[in-house]
């Protein structure tokens, strides 16, 4: 069974919240996150990507990098725009977005929990990712962003939820996105214990976004029990920083794929090969989105062309051959493209559905590309099925939105 504890978190002042929170870590890269903090020594950015602090062509990975990120918030915290709380608590965290909203229960995961599979996941880890995020951890003794989890809705955690977001909120901001964020301090004795008590009946939890941020706090939490000689069981080294949503509130948007080149074929011999397995169907020059599970867009010299798979491609009783990600690289990429591993194949880059199918669009017309393909978004439930059944799910299938403001709440593995 799942289980959550309260923390002290290390908060913003609530004058300050909205210029300092950043999205997270990976969504924009170098260029991006120092245009979007410009004239903002105080955006979080300067702690989670403290290479935007650099030259361009210093190493990521080097040692000032994780040091700088450190005295970044330490300057933060010493000029006071940083708070701890006094006691622990759990907080709630709202976010809006085109009229959706999503209420999270931000508390702290116990590492075990990660390692005996109670936390499930549905993607593998890359090393290198994972030893940076080690390392900001490493040097800091924080967990500076929360990971992004799901949970099996709970009746009675959303009565909860709804009592305590029926009060005054500490936070409440729109980011120039558009996306609104608003937090609430549980800090009541009787909602603290409640919280704790429904979520020990969960048996597991979704990691939904952040596999690699799961991984490295895990990770980092044994080295730091295994290297104390005097463990209790109950150190903040122990747990992890989480956002936990219920599985109803959330959606997952399109992951879509851009291919460089068409193996040799041109427009006529690809169309023919993708024929034998697809029914193709021309649209014309306006963008087309798929409308249904096993339904793909193709965007092609300036033509979009319905793709919907045949009989035979997939395996709707598999949990990863009734995927669409399954179907594109075991019918297209693969075959076809000659496109066998997506983490390493420089010939394919991954596009997520907030961009848009404008951004295929502008990635191919650019000549950058040759063709792009956008799928049908992947379900929860989907999900959910691959991490309880043990599989992996193929790289760049799932997008969430929106995602976690970084910056709002800190954990202290020292406290």
């Amino acid at each position: 069974m799942a289980i959550l504890k309260p923390f002290k978190g290390i908060r913003p002042l609530a004058s300050d919240v909205a210029h300092i929170a950043s999205k997270p870590y990976d969504v924009l890269n170098e260029r991006e996150a120092r245009q979007e903090c410009e004239g903002n020594p105080d955006s979080f950015y300067h702690v989670i990507k403290p290479e935007i602090d650099f030259p361009d062509d210093f190493d990521h990975y080097a040692p000032e990098i994780y040091k700088k990120g450190k005295e970044n918030f330490d300057r933060m915290l010493h000029s006071g725009l940083f708070n701890k709380d006094s006691k622990e608590c759990y907080y709630i965290y709202r976010q809006v977005m085109d009229g959706r909203s999503q209420d999270g229960i931000v508390g702290c995961a116990h590492i075990d929990d990660y390692f005996n599979n109670v936390i499930k996941k549905h993607e593998l880890t890359r090393p290198d990712k994972e030893e940076d995020r080690k390392n900001h951890i490493r040097y800091s003794h924080l967990n500076y962003e929360p990971v992004f989890f799901a949970y099996p809705k709970v009746s009675r955690l959303d009565e909860i939820v709804s009592g305590i977001t029926a009060g005054n909120p500490v936070y409440d901001f729109t980011a120039d996105d558009g996306i609104r964020h608003v937090l609430w301090v549980v800090d009541n004795d009787q909602s603290i214990a409640a919280i704790t008590e429904e979520f020990s009946k969960i048996p597991a939890t979704y990691v939904a976004d952040g596999h690699h941020r799961t991984a490295a706090a895990a990770l980092v939490g044994k080295e730091l029990r295994d290297a104390n000689p005097n463990h209790r069981g109950d150190e903040e080294y122990n747990y992890f920083l989480a956002v936990h949503f219920p599985d109803d509130q959330l959606a997952i948007m399109d992951y879509n794929r851009v291919v460089k080149d068409l193996n040799g074929m041109n427009d006529e011999q690809f169309i023919e090969a993708l024929s034998k397995s697809f029914d193709v169907e021309l649209k014309g020059t306006t963008a087309y989105r798929p409308n249904a599970l096993h339904n793909f867009a193709m965007f092609l010299s300036g033509k979009w062309y319905s793709l919907t798979a045949k009989q035979g491609t997939y395996n709707d009783m598999d949990p990863i051959g009734v995927l669409d990600v399954t179907i594109l690289s075991e019918q297209i990429l693969s075959p076809l493209l000659n496109i066998k591993d997506l983490r390493t194949d420089k010939r394919i880059e991954f596009v997520g559905g907030l961009r848009g199918l404008g951004e295929l669009e502008k990635r191919v017309n650019s000549g950058e590309m040759r063709a792009a393909f956008a799928l049908y978004p992947v379900t929860m439930k989907q999900l959910i099925d691959i991490a309880d059944s043990g599989n992996i799910m193929p790289p760049k299938t799932t997008w969430f939105e929106p995602k976690l403001r970084s910056g709002l709440v800190l954990h202290d593995l020292k406290d």
